[in-house]
């Protein structure tokens, strides 16, 4: 690792004017679980570390009428444990849950959760985000690519978007705060990632000099059942292959508004707005869970190795639409 400087701000304002206008000049840290092993692996190497751990601005769940207020610095055992969160949006509850470290889940934050680097093994070990070669060719598409995407892979960015939380929020409608030297700006949570075309492109759309303050659950996402599911190797800690994030209206026992979002298997969320189409005035259960599932994934274009993360997939959409159901959705049920 390599020598930096460090900063422990008390004040959204103060963290702010200790950025600089690029990433190689100042970074934020929060819980660490991720920054700190890309500096020791030399994939990060910032010259100032700002902890904006405390900063009470940055904190605390608040529900009032305008929707949920989730902070950056808000972890995920906090939002687990959290009595509105559970009532109110147990999709979220899911996704976090199924995160199965208990250090990161004490850790972890949800500004950080949204904020990290894409898990690829290339990009890790020092290949870049578009993990190329010397000669700027992509050693993915014929390469050890079992784990990376099946949708939106039409290059240059072959790799998966790592959030287990950004597809929950997504299917929310959930907006994003960001606070910076110009002042706030907020987009929908879908909007906060891209899919760089370029090595000087990054997967958000934070810039350098700015930070996430918090996160907006519109009220109007009540109306919503939501749930996740998510699918991986092994019950211990282990990154997902495939998950998928449902929020479903029903109304006379036929559903009147849905939205899906896929996670892990693109390098961004992945929302499927026609598979939600094809639910409407339908009951949910496990035909036409089965059948979204399907069309969710239409549109997969596997590399050499990752055929497999279809299935995988189509699965977790059937399964997170039958948690909000009622019906069988744990391992066992096809």
């Amino acid at each position: 690792m390599q020598a930096f400087e460090y900063a422990h701000p008390a004040s959204v304002k103060e963290a702010l004017g200790l950025l600089g206008s690029s990433w190689e000049d100042a970074q934020v840290i929060a819980g660490g679980t991720d920054l700190i092993s890309l500096m020791k692996d030399n994939v990060a190497a910032p010259k100032r570390v700002i902890n904006i751990k405390g900063i009470p601005e940055l904190n605390g769940i608040r529900s009032g009428a305008e929707g949920m207020t989730i902070g950056a610095l808000v972890t995920y055992d906090e939002l687990i444990e959290n009595a509105s969160v559970k009532r109110e949006f147990p999709g979220l509850v899911q996704a976090v849950d199924d995160i199965a470290s208990t250090q990161i889940r004490n850790m972890g934050t949800v500004g950080g959760g949204l904020c990290q680097r894409p898990r690829c093994w290339y990009f890790r070990n020092g290949f870049g985000l578009l993990a190329t070669d010397k000669n700027g060719k992509s050693l993915v598409p014929n390469g050890e690519n079992q784990y990376h995407a099946i949708l939106g892979n039409d290059g240059p960015a072959y790799y998966v978007h790592p959030s287990s939380l950004a597809p929950a929020l997504i299917a929310l409608d959930a907006k994003v705060r960001l606070m910076g030297p110009n002042g706030p700006r907020e987009m929908r949570v879908g909007e906060f990632f891209q899919i760089p075309k370029s090595a000087s492109e990054r997967e958000i759309v934070l810039q350098p000099n700015e930070i996430v303050k918090d996160i907006l659950i519109p009220a109007s996402s009540r109306g919503f059942q939501s749930a996740s599911y998510e699918v991986r190797q092994k019950l211990t800690f282990d990154w997902p292959l495939a998950t998928a994030a449902v929020a479903v209206k029903m109304n006379a026992g036929k559903v009147s508004d849905a939205r899906i979002v896929l996670g892990h298997v693109a390098p961004v969320p992945w929302p499927a707005p026609e598979a939600a189409k094809g639910l409407i005035g339908r009951p949910l259960n496990e035909t036409n869970a089965a059948a979204a599932g399907i069309a969710a994934l239409a549109g997969a274009k596997p590399l050499s190795k990752n055929g497999y993360k279809i299935k995988l997939a189509q699965v977790a959409v059937k399964r997170a639409l039958l948690r909000v159901g009622g019906g069988p959705s744990e391992k066992g049920a096809e």
